[in-house]
């Protein structure tokens, strides 16, 4: 069985429906589901705010590679068009695998130009840590740490206040 921790994002049209696009397709793998944050564009500021949230999913049969078909299969449901020129630019769904453990809990490791482990810049992104951190207070990033000094002594830390939960929306698994 493999664990992943995967972060979504949308900032075009039902942004909200979006996530839970997310969920319907990842399905029965989703354990749990954090808090929605309304948040500021990261890497291309010009384009509306993004609601974000993390969640745990585990599989059985899952491999790092299949997280990333799941992610891909969650943002195509969601009409996703990837724009060359706007790597960080506005989209209907963003899915992406943060981090990937195996079933006696190592860190899965994978330096492909297809896929990163753990994600390269989630120890740079507050839109990840926070809401991971609801999900799991004790986690730690493999090759960078606890989340809460992460979030609190790191890059991402100047990013914090400009993070806004929204309680009013919400997301549940269906497991």
């Amino acid at each position: 069985m493999t664990r992943a921790v995967l972060s979504l994002g949308s900032n075009l049209g039902d942004r909200l429906g979006h996530l839970r696009t997310a969920l319907a397709v990842l399905g029965d793998s989703v354990l749990v589901v954090s808090g929605v944050y309304e948040t500021p564009p990261w890497g291309d500021p010009d384009q509306p705010t993004y609601l974000n949230a993390v969640l745990l999913a585990a599989d059985p049969t899952a491999g790092p590679y299949d997280w990333l078909a799941r992610c891909r299969a969650a943002e195509e449901a969601a009409g996703r068009v990837r724009d060359p020129a706007r790597r960080f630019g506005p989209r209907t769904l963003d899915v992406d695998v943060v981090a990937v453990w195996t079933d006696d809990d190592q860190p899965v490791l994978c330096d492909d130009p297809e896929l990163t482990l753990p994600h390269p810049r989630a120890h740079l992104r507050a839109f990840v840590l926070r809401p991971w951190i609801d999900i799991q207070p004790y986690g730690r990033l493999p090759g960078h740490g606890w989340l809460t000094d992460l979030l609190t002594t790191g890059p991402a830390a100047a990013e914090v206040p400009e993070l806004s939960p929204r309680p009013d929306l919400t997301l549940e698994s269906t497991a």
